[in-house]
């Protein structure tokens, strides 16, 4: 029988998705110049296109409002996703369309505009929540510069990327960002979703909405070898990566197969001076939703063997995401002990601000 999360008293979802409600929610968190130039532009809204309104899996029914957008205020948050499942802590990774913009000066505005609306509408308002800070991936210069101006908000607990970028995340085109990310005690959360720059998949664009979405496991496939095959944690050893909404039964099958090739081909990455599983199993952490796992307890359970760690997971709803019914977000084949690791001391050891000291928000 699965256990409910309400069971446990100290509770952390560390994937759940506020949506901006419109451009016009964000125009008051920018400057008169960018302002006017979205009116007389007439730029449009920015929803992320992987996630579309009306597809079923964007939005369980129950959570589905007949007017407006889900998850846009916080006492619809507070009410759907904070309270059902007794959750002491929610990080919020809010999936707009920044990344997509060709501008890299409106995207920083837009990334800017984004993380202030959070902080007003949500983080003042709740204890309970904190944040991903969103940055422009079109410019690192500009993303660290986001990542600075935030980094004194203890409520800012990482930093959001999208596993399909216009490069691979482990290129040293990124590196600033994680120097920055690890020099403040951020992990990286890169969630599934895509800049559409590139094809979502590696023979060119699908037909099918299931596709397009599917095929966010080859992608975090990549990312994972790209991050250790680039030598990202030989340089940031404290670094942490989160899979957010990655699945996370490919995740074991996926390393055997790196670390066999990794044997036979070590002398082209030297940096990569031990196992990759072993790196990996040091600097992965992967949400619990979706789960893409076998239909019997007993096969969950060999899979949870295989992880070959009992720190990797973290507790997640993916809310407003259709991922499961009611309150079944934790599946059978998890005991409660490690349904306690997952929902408190991974999450916990994964975001170091998740443990500090707030003086109203702000660490002094």
């Amino acid at each position: 029988m699965a256990i409910s999360p309400n069971a446990f008293s100290n509770v952390i979802d560390c994937d759940i998705h506020p949506t901006v409600p419109s451009i016009d929610a964000l125009l008051p968190y920018m400057n008169e110049h960018w302002q006017d130039t979205i009116v007389q532009r007439g730029v449009h809204e920015l929803e992320t296109i992987s996630y579309p309104k009306n597809a079923p899996l964007t939005v369980r029914p129950d959570w589905r409002l007949e007017k407006g957008v889900p998850a846009a205020n916080v006492d619809l948050i507070k009410r759907q996703a904070l309270d059902p499942f007794g959750t002491s802590i929610a990080v919020l990774n809010c999936l707009y369309g920044v990344q997509l913009l060709m501008s890299e000066d409106m995207a920083s505005a837009f990334a800017s505009a984004v993380n202030d609306w959070i902080k007003a509408e949500f983080l003042d308002k709740e204890p309970r929540l904190r944040a991903s800070i969103v940055i422009p991936t079109q410019s690192p210069e500009m993303a660290v510069n986001e990542i600075e101006r935030l980094a004194n908000d203890k409520r800012f607990v990482s930093v959001l990327m999208l596993v399909m970028d216009e490069n691979p995340l482990g290129r040293r085109l990124y590196w600033p960002i994680y120097a920055a990310a690890e020099r403040h005690g951020l992990p990286i959360c890169v969630h599934a979703g895509s800049t559409y720059k590139h094809p979502v998949t590696s023979v060119g664009w699908p037909s099918y909405y299931t596709e397009d979405y599917a095929s966010n496991a080859a992608a975090f496939h990549n990312m994972v070898s790209s991050f250790i095959c680039e030598g990202v944690f030989a340089k940031f050893s404290d670094l942490k990566i989160v899979l957010a909404e990655s699945g996370f039964t490919w995740f074991p099958a996926h390393l055997w197969r790196l670390t066999k090739f990794w044997r036979g081909l070590r002398a082209e990455i030297p940096w990569v001076d031990r196992p990759p599983i072993e790196i990996a199993r040091d600097h992965f952490r992967l949400t619990l939703q979706p789960i893409d796992a076998p239909p019997t307890t007993e096969q969950f359970e060999r899979l949870m063997d295989h992880m070959g760690s009992d720190e990797i997971l973290l507790y997640s709803t993916d809310y407003p995401h259709w991922q499961f019914d009611e309150t079944n977000v934790i599946p059978d084949g998890i005991s409660k002990g490690l349904a306690i690791k997952i929902m408190e001391q991974n999450p916990k050891n994964t975001y170091p601000r998740l443990s500090a000291p707030l003086n109203n928000g702000i660490n002094q």
